[in-house]
């Protein structure tokens, strides 16, 4: 790994910590609590809001917005349609993952109203949903992707270089892109499939470090490696899926640049 790039993705997991940015998560009902505790065991404040009439303050308050479309219903797309919108004003940077693209037409129907309402500088999702938003036909499991992250690779470039804007796909090697450049994070665990809503969690820690770095694609891959390497190293110290999850808190809070640096797995092509 190139010591500038490790440098640099160090470099944002500190100022995450040392800044707390505040982080708006619109989020899905399954995952709402584990991401919060996600956003501070790495040092971010979360405020997790669903009330139309207060989302544009609140979008104003906070450093950066998360839209996660995990449990859909009318009254989350019209949050989902007010935080996008606000954030564009605002110019602030928000996340969308787009949880379950192509498992049914409504979803398909409701990610298609949401970019048309705002393109977020963010999209994060599984191989599926990232071919889905691209415009082909994948086979979808719910959340789960029948599609390899790497398989995705030229996908996500289209459909970032198209929207002007970073998409970050996770697998068993995350793979993000700007269109231009492109990352690979070999970092994780199996085991992290075992435990519900770790790629909702990777999207909020993405709206963590978009708070403090101003280059998209370097947060984006900052997120992903931070989440990758502290994965790997909670599955290390434990039996199941259970313990994973305590584990994994426990490594983001206590991280240090030397357990960094001897787990970290980057590839970066320019």
């Amino acid at each position: 790994m190139r010591s500038d790039i490790f440098d640099r993705i160090w470099g944002d997991i500190t100022a995450v910590r040392e800044q707390s940015p505040l982080v708006h998560s619109l989020t899905n009902l399954v995952v709402m609590n584990n991401t919060a505790n996600a956003l501070l065991a790495a040092g971010a404040s979360p405020i997790m809001s669903h009330a139309v009439p207060e989302l544009r303050d609140m979008v104003a308050l906070c450093a950066a917005s998360v839209v996660n479309i995990g449990t859909l219903d009318p009254s989350f797309v019209e949050a989902a349609k007010v935080t996008l919108r606000s954030a564009h004003e605002l110019g602030k940077p928000v996340i969308l993952d787009p949880v379950g693209a192509g498992a049914t037409q409504y979803r398909n129907q409701v990610v298609a109203e949401l970019l048309e309402t705002s393109i977020p500088g963010f999209i994060r999702g599984n191989a599926g949903e990232i071919v889905t938003l691209a415009g082909l036909q994948v086979e979808s499991r719910g959340v789960d992707s029948a599609v390899a992250s790497e398989d995705s690779v030229g996908m996500a470039c289209g459909l970032a270089g198209r929207l002007g804007c970073v998409v970050s796909v996770s697998g068993a090697t995350d793979v993000i892109t700007d269109g231009r450049r492109i990352g690979y994070v070999d970092n994780g665990d199996p085991m992290m499939t075992k435990v519900t809503g770790l790629g909702c969690t990777a999207s909020a820690l993405l709206g963590a470090f978009a708070a403090v770095q101003t280059d998209g694609f370097i947060a984006a891959l900052s997120a992903a490696t931070f989440l990758g390497v502290c994965g790997e190293l909670a599955a290390k110290r434990s039996v199941g899926p259970g313990s994973l999850q305590m584990h994994l808190y426990d490594v983001m809070y206590t991280l240090s640049e030397d357990q960094f640096r001897s787990a970290v797995k980057v590839r970066v092509e320019e």
